[in-house]
C-alpha cells in the first residue's frame, strides 16, 4: 500500500504544472562578450540552482556599457519566447551602485532580471508593467558571494532568475514589491504631424549595417507611400544633418540596383534604410541609441 502511495505521490509531482509565470526557461544577455567564462559562469550558477533548466543566449555581443542597446535588444526578442521565460539582462556600468535590482514581470507574462538602470525602457513601453520587485539579496544571492561587488550576473542575477524560473521561489518571493515603473531613458517615440513621421535611431542591423528606425509601417502608409515611390529621408544627430536624400521604397533589395540607397520595411515592421548590398551606417556614418533622429516625408 506504501508503494502505491508513493507511485501516486510521485505521478503527482511530475505532473504538477509549473506555477503560474515560470516555465523552466532562462535566457541570457549582456554586454560581456565571449571571451572569458563570465557568461560560462552564469550559466553554471544556473544549473547548480537546477539542472534541468532550459538555457539561451540572447545576445553577449551588446557594446561595452550601452544599455539603450540592451534595452532595444530585449524589445526585438522577448515577445517571441514562451509567457513565463525568465531573462536575465546585464549591461550595468553601475554595477555595485545604489541602483536597485529587479524583476519586472509584464502584462504578456515574461520576467526580466535585471538592474533597473533603463535596460527596461522599452519592453515596459511596449509589454507593460504587471508588477516589479526589488531582490532580497538576504535570500537570493549565491551562497558566499557577499564579498563579492562587481558580478551580479553571476552572484545575484543568474542565481534569481534560475530560482525562479525552476519554481525554487515564487514571484513573490524575489522581494519586496515596488511601484508599477522603471528608469526609462528618453529617445524620440515615432510620431505623425502634417504629412511628416518622425522618430528614433534605437539600433543598426549590425551584420550589414542598414539602419533601423522606430517608425511602424502604419506611419509610412499614412504618408501615403508605396512601393516604387520615392521618400524623403533625413538623419540627424546632436543638431547636424548627417543625411539628406530622396530614396526608392522597396519591398525586396532585389528590385534595387547594387550601391542604391533604398527604403524598406524590416523584420519588425519598422521603416529602414540601407545600401543594397552595402554598408549604410560606414558609408555615411550614421549610428544609433536615443539621441538619434529620423524623419520621413513624401
Amino acid at each position: 500500500m506504501r508503494i502505491i502511495c508513493g507511485y501516486i505521490l510521485l505521478l503527482f509531482m511530475l505532473g504538477k504544472p509549473l506555477a503560474k509565470g515560470q516555465n523552466g526557461i532562462v535566457v541570457f544577455q549582456s554586454d560581456f562578450g565571449l571571451k572569458d567564462g563570465a557568461v560560462s559562469a552564469m550559466k553554471g550558477v544556473a544549473i547548480g540552482v537546477s539542472p534541468t533548466l532550459t538555457l539561451l543566449d540572447l545576445t553577449h555581443e551588446i557594446p561595452a556599457y550601452n544599455i539603450w542597446e540592451a534595452a532595444y535588444r530585449l524589445h526585438q526578442t522577448v515577445p517571441y519566447y514562451p509567457k513565463g521565460t525568465v531573462f536575465v539582462s546585464v549591461c550595468d556600468p553601475g554595477v555595485g551602485t545604489e541602483r536597485h535590482s529587479i524583476v519586472m514581470q509584464t502584462k504578456s507574462g515574461h520576467y526580466i532580471v535585471t538592474p533597473d538602470n533603463g535596460t527596461l525602457t522599452l519592453v515596459a513601453e511596449h509589454l507593460g508593467i504587471l508588477e516589479v520587485r526589488q531582490i532580497d539579496e538576504a535570500i537570493n544571492r549565491l551562497k558566499n558571494s557577499g564579498a563579492s561587488y562587481t558580478f551580479h550576473g553571476r552572484d545575484v542575477y543568474a542565481y534569481t532568475a534560475a530560482r525562479l524560473a525552476s519554481r525554487t521561489i515564487t514571484f513573490e518571493q524575489v522581494g519586496p514589491k515596488l511601484p508599477d515603473e522603471v528608469v526609462r531613458l528618453p529617445y524620440q517615440k515615432a510620431e505623425y504631424s502634417k504629412g511628416t513621421v518622425k522618430g528614433n535611431i534605437p539600433v543598426l542591423d549590425v551584420q550589414y549595417g542598414n539602419v533601423w528606425s522606430n517608425i511602424p509601417r502604419a506611419m509610412i502608409d499614412q504618408l501615403g507611400l508605396k512601393t516604387g515611390e520615392i521618400v524623403h529621408v533625413q538623419i540627424f544627430h546632436e543638431g547636424a544633418t548627417l543625411y539628406d536624400k530622396a530614396v526608392r521604397l522597396v519591398n525586396t533589395f532585389g528590385e534595387a540596383a547594387t550601391g542604391d540607397d533604398v527604403g524598406y520595411v524590416n523584420s519588425l515592421l519598422n521603416f529602414s534604410i540601407a545600401v543594397n548590398q552595402g554598408n549604410f551606417s560606414e558609408k555615411y556614418k550614421v549610428f544609433s541609441g536615443p539621441d538619434w533622429k529620423i524623419v520621413v516625408s513624401k
